[in-house]
């Protein structure tokens, strides 16, 4: 339910990485993403005249009317959200069951975003934090998943919420099959177009390719050019 550690992914290719970068670095194409992963939470489309701030105004108003939703069919007081790292036992039921069942989230949205070839330190909406890319896909599941989880369990008491919260996670998330809709979630997100450079074909084909080598005037270049003394982008 952690993400603690990682190897090479999926793919060896930097091409998903390089895209989600020229898209965060383009304030234009950034706002175009963000309103994206906005409209993914409603189910009807976002006018195109709503500026980025009465967008989130809509979205604090969807979050609270969930979390005034899953109170009323659990019977779960809610006074709002809360959290201090610093005093957790201080923390209600449904505050505490929030926290570990976001926590759960961000564990394999963060092994999705990895594993698909993405960043994620390169957040749209968040931004700032070696997790904000988890957090702004992991946002967009709260509402389905998390809330109602974490007050459903916090309906049945105090005795091992944090265990019977994070069982509840992964059941919930097999019987979704929420790991394989969160990749094209966010190739649907990102898809919006830009120019990028060209990886050379080989690289992501054959793991024992350095890849190609950047260069201001033509762009990417192919390794293993003899330059001077040695091929550049071989092993010394």
């Amino acid at each position: 339910m952690r993400f603690y550690a990682q190897g090479m992914g999926e793919t060896r290719s930097s091409r998903r990485l390089i895209r989600q970068a020229a898209l965060v670095s383009n304030p234009a194409t950034r706002l175009v993403v963000v309103r994206r992963m906005y409209e993914i939470r409603f189910p009807e489309p976002l006018k195109p005249d709503l500026t980025l701030q009465q967008i989130r105004g809509m979205e604090g108003i969807r979050v609270r009317e969930a979390y005034a939703k899953a109170s009323r069919e659990t019977g779960v007081p809610w006074t709002g959200r809360s959290y201090r790292r610093t005093g957790w036992a201080a923390a209600d039921l449904p505050n505490r069951a929030l926290s570990v069942a976001n926590s759960a989230l961000y564990g394999i949205a963060h092994a999705a975003i990895v594993s698909a070839g993405y960043s994620p330190s390169l957040g749209f909406i968040h931004t700032g934090m070696m997790r904000s890319f988890v957090y702004d896909i992991a946002d967009l599941y709260k509402v389905d998943i998390t809330i109602p989880v974490a007050f459903h369990a916090a309906a049945e008491g105090s005795v091992d919420l944090e265990r019977r919260v994070r069982t509840l996670c992964r059941d919930y998330f097999h019987a979704s099959r929420l790991l394989e809709r969160i990749i094209p979630d966010i190739e649907h997100v990102l898809d919006v177009p830009i120019a990028v450079p060209e990886e050379a074909a080989e690289a992501a084909a054959d793991d024992d390719l350095p890849g190609g080598l950047w260069d201001p005037e033509a762009g990417i270049v192919g390794a293993g050019v003899n330059y001077g003394d040695h091929l550049v982008g071989e092993p010394r």
